[in-house]
């Protein structure tokens, strides 16, 4: 038991540094494709073939709905208000370099039909592929190396929090800090909620979504 345990937590080391050589080939070295696809597919095998699926990185049916839902709400507030009313000026004080938008976020400017395009982009490879790829699949690894107790997870989630800020790498530095603030709040809901997926991945939906909506009416820049 103990062996098989060593062994379940080298391969798990494997895959995290694996997934990291993914996120900073694509986004900071420029060999790779874009990561979420990748690693949602290596997510699928790997959780598959080793623990019998996404379930068991959270992405199950919540004990309650509604509790959920709200919980995304408070959490997609933070995050929005917090980058924007914290980091974002922090950063502009100590970071020379402005944040580059994601073009997810300006398809806003480019009237109603690439809005709801953008939207449909925002939901699907954002809120759920980048949540299963990096809160699901990454996160799940990561604190298994680390020995799955309760400050594992929370280590793991600063880990995770911070591939997934250079996972924006393309936004400059400003932007890397603002979406490693963005997965501590994402990273912390999934924790808060159980870790159940469903609430990072409503979070992260609801966020964007108030993002592309105030950019279309000219709210935001």
């Amino acid at each position: 038991m103990i062996v098989t345990k060593q062994r379940d937590r080298w391969f798990s080391l494997l895959e995290f540094a694996l997934g990291t050589f993914i996120v900073l080939g694509h986004n900071v070295l420029r060999i790779l494709p874009n990561e979420v696809p990748i690693l949602f597919v290596l997510g699928w095998i790997s959780l598959r073939w080793r623990n019998g699926g996404w379930k068991y990185a959270g992405f199950d049916r919540p004990a309650s709905w509604w509790k959920t839902v709200l919980l995304a709400f408070i959490a997609a507030a933070i995050l929005l208000l917090g980058s924007e009313l914290v980091v974002q000026p922090v950063a502009h004080r100590l970071l020379p370099e402005p944040e580059h938008v994601s073009s997810l976020l300006e398809s806003g400017n480019s009237g109603l039909r690439q809005t709801l395009i953008g939207l449909l982009v925002v939901w699907t490879f954002a809120a759920f592929g980048e949540e299963l790829s990096y809160r699901g699949y990454l996160f799940t690894r990561a604190a298994e190396v680390l020995g799955r107790s309760n400050s594992a997870y929370w280590v793991a989630m600063i880990l995770v929090s911070v591939l997934f800020g250079f996972g924006h790498y393309y936004k400059g530095p400003s932007g890397v800090l603002d979406s490693t603030y963005s997965g501590l709040v994402l990273g912390a809901t999934y924790l808060v909620a159980g870790r159940n997926l469903w609430a990072p991945v409503l979070t992260h939906g609801i966020a964007d979504t108030v993002a592309v909506f105030a950019v279309f009416q000219g709210w935001a820049k």
